[in-house]
């Protein structure tokens, strides 16, 4: 199983915020904010099942990729990253498949336990599916300076 990079996961863990790129019936890329969680060496997004537009990109195209560039999204950090990876649909539990996640979420959002608790007001916006990445090559930008070569590793060489 791959893992991704010490400091790529310590940035991705770090981001409130990072963008998902897939891409779109016309070849075109469609990117989206999205909420990284990391889960053992895999990153977890989660989507309402009412944009179902991304998540149809991504079932014809598995492949994607994930990128944390914004500075106001990292705190202390200054490293950017881009991680291509495959991606995979998990949509059999709606309603708690993406539970175990949640204390990853709340961490980022402390917001989310208020939204949980007004669950029954609003069902269809906990109706989620997961949107599990698979590293396979990653870009670091130490220092965020995108203007110089980046350091990067392939799935194979983290494996090892």
């Amino acid at each position: 199983m791959p893992a991704l990079p010490y400091p790529v996961a310590r940035v991705i863990d770090a981001a409130l915020v990072g963008e998902l790129t897939v891409i779109g019936p016309d070849e075109r890329p469609i990117t989206y904010p999205m909420v990284p969680l990391l889960w053992g060496d895999r990153i977890f997004l989660t989507s309402s099942v009412l944009d179902s537009t991304k998540i149809g990109h991504i079932k014809a195209n598995p492949r994607v990729s994930f990128s944390i560039s914004n500075p106001d999204a990292i705190g202390t950090f200054t490293s950017k990253v881009t991680v291509q990876c495959d991606a995979r649909i998990a949509d059999e539990d709606l309603h708690a498949g993406w539970e175990r996640l949640l204390p990853n979420w709340t961490r980022k959002d402390p917001t989310t336990v208020g939204l949980l608790r007004a669950r029954l007001g609003f069902p269809l916006i906990f109706e989620r599916v997961l949107i599990e990445l698979t590293p396979r090559r990653t870009w670091l930008w130490p220092d965020g300076r995108t203007d110089q070569a980046p350091q990067i590793t392939m799935a194979a060489e983290v494996a090892r």
